[in-house]
């Protein structure tokens, strides 16, 4: 388990650690590297590998210019930083960030065995703040029976294969990992009550909805997807947009068939109204009338029947022009 920090005396204890790098200081070593090259991509792992390491094996202090991870499958040891010492043991993770002095040691009696991987790209930072690590809070307690040791060898082990691929594999992995991370680190955490916490559901429901639109969802499924009560839902939604939920998603649907109408004249008005999600054409068809007062085949012999170049003082129908009732949450 996880013990709690301990600040540093006055004698940092990082200092006085002595390193014994390379396989000098483990009784097995593995590592595999990624075959696929870096170039300043946003994720990428730069490789992944696995040790027992004999009684006291040690290294640091040192810095590292990429992320870090490693997975203590057994034993156990000791992980420092500049801010706190952790004694870890099995089912343990600890990061090393860049740039961060650290030393970490084998325990002398149950030396670990552990796994770990290297990553690094110009989304890396904020993908890591946003699963929960920072630099003074590096370590969590995933347990014996998490994925991430199994996620780390299906790495380690595409690397070994020298295919492309394994780019991929290793990517989806490591978002695997950075999950697991996010469920632990985030716990005990709750969301900002009051009026932060009702804009977030809101933005939940009109994610929802806009991924959705185009299958027969209903508000009940879209309750049940993020575990609230549909009165709840309903009146949160509307006290922030000035809509019911059900106004807003026909909106949506509607909104989105004026695009349609727009870019796809190819399209017929029922394949327009089962794209949306309103497989009657008829009542789309009411519905568009409703919300823009002409029918939808008019709609779109007014659109296609405008001159091409604008005049003075006029301006072409805007082609990406989206849903214009989108609340600003």
């Amino acid at each position: 388990m996880i013990d709690q920090p301990k600040e540093h005396s006055a004698i940092d204890p990082i200092k006085n650690t002595q390193e014994s790098s390379g396989k000098s200081g483990a009784k097995t070593y593995s590592v595999a590297s990624n075959p696929v090259y870096y170039e300043k991509g946003p994720l990428h792992v730069l490789f992944a590998g696995a040790s027992q390491t004999l009684p006291g094996h040690a290294l640091g202090p040192k810095l590292y210019d990429y992320y870090l991870l490693h997975y203590v499958e057994k034993g156990a040891g000791t992980f420092r930083t500049e801010l706190h010492t952790y004694e870890l043991s099995a089912g343990d993770c600890f990061l090393i960030h860049p740039g961060q002095l650290v030393s970490y040691q084998s325990d002398a009696r149950r030396p670990w065995e552990y796994r770990w991987m290297a990553y690094t790209g110009s989304q890396a930072g904020k993908h890591t703040e946003e699963a929960g690590f920072r630099p003074e809070k590096s370590v969590f307690h995933a347990g014996p029976s998490c994925g991430i040791a199994d996620w780390l060898s299906v790495m380690q082990n595409a690397f070994a294969e020298r295919k492309e691929s394994s780019h991929f594999t290793s990517i989806g992995t490591l978002y695997m990992i950075l999950a697991e991370a996010q469920n632990h680190l985030s716990q005990g955490q709750t969301l900002i009550p009051g009026e932060s916490s009702i804009r977030r559901t809101v933005k939940q429901m009109i994610q929802y909805m806009s991924t959705q639109y185009a299958h027969p969802v209903s508000i009940e499924q879209m309750s049940a997807s993020l575990g609230y009560n549909r009165a709840y839902l309903s009146r949160i939604f509307k006290q922030e947009t000035g809509l019911s939920p059900v106004t807003y998603l026909l909106k949506l649907r509607i909104d989105k068939s004026r695009q349609l109408l727009r870019e796809r004249p190819d399209l017929s008005i029922e394949q327009v109204s089962a794209s949306v999600g309103l497989p009657d054409a008829l009542y789309f068809s009411k519905q568009f009338k409703r919300f823009h007062g002409e029918a939808p085949t008019l709609y779109r012999e007014n659109i296609l029947s405008r001159p091409q170049t604008p005049r003075p003082g006029m301006t072409q129908p805007n082609k990406n022009d989206q849903l214009t009732s989108r609340p600003n949450v």
